[in-house]
């Protein structure tokens, strides 16, 4: 079992602009267990057995509530394990395997993002757009400003602005140490290009659903000109997955 549960999860699965690109599909295997469950420690297990991590970790939760939710997946799987369809164990593994063991990269990935942030850089035109960006992102910003003391500066375009030493400081401050948290919030960084919007889902200031929206006002913008991309929509379901599994351990983490 921890041979094909290696194989399962040990690279990443191909998201559908990818697989598209490359013109392949995964070769999914048949499922192998009756039913999955969680054991003591926040395990889960298969058929009472527990399940490896890709570096051979055991798949535990640090809540069982979140353990639960990891369960869910594999029992909701068919007559074939699809890693594409189980966001919430890709996390699992990717925070086991990586962040418990070393975290400190990981703050400093999220920390990158202080620097350059989505919410800085906005459209000088058109005016709809203008607005909406303003609608979406400001509410983060002023929430950062008084909530964690960093205030942000702003530019229009693409041209770099850099942020005070003591804003990027005190955001970074609010960066989760715990290591289920911390994966969780660096998850949602690199979906939505913006740390800010990531700490403040951690925080309880904006739901996923808003972060998500508010990081594709300028792809919405676009596709409300000049028509919706099957290709773009597919892809961001996809990710949009991702993003749940993210508030879902952000939720039942300790």
């Amino acid at each position: 079992m921890r041979d094909l549960l290696e194989d399962l999860f040990s690279t990443e699965p191909l998201d559908p602009t990818e697989a598209a690109r490359r013109a392949v599909r995964p070769s999914l295997r048949k499922r192998f267990y009756r039913a999955a469950s969680v054991g003591e420690g926040g395990a889960v297990l298969l058929d009472g057995k527990p399940i490896k991590t890709p570096a051979r970790h055991v798949l535990a939760a640090p809540s069982r509530a979140l353990a639960e939710r990891i369960a869910e997946e594999w029992n909701a799987q068919g007559q074939v394990i699809d890693p594409a369809r189980m966001p919430l164990t890709r996390l699992a593994n990717a925070i086991i395997d990586g962040v418990l063991r070393s975290p400190a990269p990981v703050v400093e990935e999220v920390a990158k993002y202080l620097g350059s942030d989505l919410l800085f850089y906005r459209a000088d035109a058109p005016a709809g757009l203008v607005e909406r960006q303003a609608q979406r992102w400001d509410p983060v910003l002023a929430w950062a400003q008084h909530a964690l003391g960093a205030r942000f500066v702003l530019s229009q375009g693409v041209m770099h602005v850099a942020q005070a030493t003591e804003a990027i400081a005190a955001a970074r401050a609010a960066i989760p140490a715990d290591p289920w948290r911390l994966g969780a919030v660096a998850a949602i960084a690199t979906l939505t290009g913006s740390a800010l919007l990531a700490i403040a889902v951690a925080h309880g200031a904006l739901e996923a659903e808003m972060a998500w929206a508010a990081a594709h006002v300028d792809e919405d913008w676009q596709m409300q000109q000049w028509g919706r991309d099957a290709l773009t929509l597919e892809r961001r379901a996809y990710h949009f997955a991702e993003m749940q599994a993210a508030a879902t351990v952000l939720k039942h983490a300790p």
